[in-house]
């Protein structure tokens, strides 16, 4: 098959500093000994269980993934890829960003032929030595072979988007800003009506806005207002982990984030800390839904300094 890849090329005006990045805790999911699979349309499907949930859509001969789950799974997650398709290699691997439960398994399916497309910042996180502090935890550069091998580039605050002609999918991409990570992007299969997310999305924790990989609360709070303008109430919205969601599920957490942005700004323009603002109970209404904040409010405190310019005057 054909990839023709129309990838529109800015240049991105980037932060100083993006040696540090960070892999979201593997101990947030619970650890599995077999992969689960579900049918989200015809040819496609969603294999949880192998890291960040890996969607696959199985053309007339290849495949074509949306991230690669963790190393320690990468194994198991070919076996079943080959398993719902027939034996059909991946041609074509997406990567959500650069976390290493969304990327592990790069190396075996590059080695296997597939091309690897991403966000640039995506890749230049996984060339370098990453020191996360609030994993307390430094991460070594990525083999060559597992770094994507086709990128792109944006200028904030436009949206950089592409398209990919997979069979009969025309499958669409689009950058989502220093939110979760830098390097975030949306993957939507139209003809099949399923978005994938990536970790801008949770479900049962609160997001992680990864100040080590440039993420910041402000800009997550952002990030779902083109995905919510593309999705459709039908639409099958799949997380970074979790069962998938709804537009309406997406909207409320959308609503969450950004309630909670608007309050912790305003906060560290009076000169609150970082224990000031879990003292306060500024996500009490949410954490029914999402649990405990302290991780999320931890990296918040330290993402807010980082864009305090656009904070306005702080006490």
């Amino acid at each position: 098959m054909d990839v023709k890849i129309p990838l529109e090329r800015r240049e991105f005006l980037r932060t100083a500093a993006l040696g540090s990045a960070a892999t979201w805790v593997a101990g947030n999911a619970p650890a599995q000994t077999t992969l689960s699979t579900s049918k989200l349309a015809d040819n496609v499907h969603l294999i949880s269980g192998a890291g960040n949930n890996v969607v696959l859509l199985v053309g007339g001969d290849g495949c074509l993934m949306v991230d690669s789950g963790s190393s320690e799974r990468s194994a198991d997650l070919a076996k079943t890829v080959a398993q719902l398709s027939g034996g059909k290699p991946v041609k074509t691997l997406f990567n959500t960003h650069w976390h290493a439960q969304a990327t592990g398994g790069n190396d075996a399916f590059a080695q296997a032929g597939a091309m690897i497309i991403a966000s640039e910042n995506t890749r230049l996180s996984m060339t370098t030595d990453v020191d996360c502090a609030w994993e307390k935890r430094v991460y070594q550069p990525r083999p060559k072979i597992a770094w994507p091998t086709e990128t792109f580039f944006t200028n904030p605050p436009n949206f950089s988007s592409g398209k990919v002609q997979f069979g009969t999918e025309t499958v669409e991409w689009g950058y989502l800003g220093q939110a979760h990570t830098d390097g975030d992007i949306y993957v939507y299969l139209p003809a099949s009506n399923v978005l994938v997310t990536g970790d801008v999305m949770t479900v049962g924790k609160y997001p992680i806005p990864d100040y080590a990989s440039n993420g910041w609360i402000g800009a997550l709070s952002r990030a779902p207002k083109p995905m919510l303008d593309i999705a459709k109430a039908e639409t099958k919205i799949v997380p970074g982990t979790g069962p998938v969601q709804t537009k309406g599920d997406l909207e409320e957490h959308n609503k969450m984030i950004t309630t909670v942005y608007e309050r912790l700004a305003e906060m560290m323009r009076a000169g609150m800390g970082a224990s000031d603002m879990k003292a306060s109970g500024c996500t009490k209404e949410f954490d029914a839904k999402w649990g405990s904040p302290d991780v999320m409010l931890g990296c918040v405190y330290k993402g807010l300094w980082g864009h305090a310019r656009e904070l306005g005057k702080i006490v």
